[in-house]
Parts: C-alpha cells; sequence; structure tokens
C-alpha cells in the first residue's frame, strides 16, 4: 500500500476528486492548508514563461517585503502499490498548469490500515 500526497491549488479540488472518484478511488481526505515552495511564496497571475525567482526574491528582500503562505489543498489517498501510477497520473493531467504554483505530489510507503469500525486490517481495510 502507498500513500499519494498532493498539495494542489484550491481551484482544482472539485475536479481532481470527481476524476479520482469516476475511475474507482472515492475514499480520500482533502485538507485546507498553506505554503510556499522554492519561490517563497511569490504569486503573480501574469508571470511570463521563464522567471528569474532569485532575483524577485532577492529585490523583495531588500526592499523589506515578505513573502506569503499561499493557500493550498493537501489531498491524502491511500491505494495498493499498482494503482499509484494511475492515480498520480490523473492528479498532474488535471493540476499541471505549467505555472508556478501547480503543487507537489509526494507517495510515501504505508505499513498497515486498520478500518476502526470493523478492525479489518491491511488492504481489506481500504
Amino acid at each position: 500500500m502507498k500513500e499519494v500526497v498532493a498539495i494542489i491549488r484550491p481551484n482544482k479540488v472539485a475536479k481532481t476528486v470527481k476524476a479520482l472518484e469516476a475511475v474507482g478511488f472515492p475514499a480520500l481526505t482533502v485538507v485546507k492548508c498553506f505554503g510556499r515552495g522554492k519561490q517563497r511564496g511569490y504569486l503573480d497571475v501574469n508571470l511570463p514563461d521563464v522567471v528569474d525567482v532569485e532575483r524577485i526574491v532577492k529585490e523583495g528582500e531588500e526592499k523589506g517585503l515578505r513573502m506569503k503562505f499561499i493557500p493550498k489543498r493537501l489531498l491524502s489517498i491511500v491505494v495498493n502499490d499498482e494503482d499509484v501510477p494511475l492515480v498520480v497520473g490523473i492528479i498532474m493531467k488535471i493540476n499541471r498548469t505549467g505555472k508556478i504554483g501547480d503543487g507537489r505530489i509526494f507517495v510515501l510507503p504505508v505499513e498497515d490500515a486498520v478500518r476502526v469500525r470493523t478492525g479489518e486490517s491491511g488492504v481489506e481495510a481500504l
């Protein structure tokens, strides 16, 4: 079993959830969160294709500007190992715009899962 953790834009959640559900993955957790990537929170809807992020950050710091945390959504879904490429592919397809802030996907090993209601464990608990 693997946990797929995706940090995505808030406006992409509904479409991502709908697509995952359509291919058989209705169970997931979505959490509001705030974060920033390498650009330290720089956000501009009119970004050119090539951005010198380091220069922008340096100039901002010289002016006393602080970079902010950006609203994001964290999706967590536990799947069988063989389903990871499908789940990651769906998340990538829906959330990739090619712009700063598209997010990150992490795949982590899951040692066990236990369903509280029934006591089932392992794959049966999914």
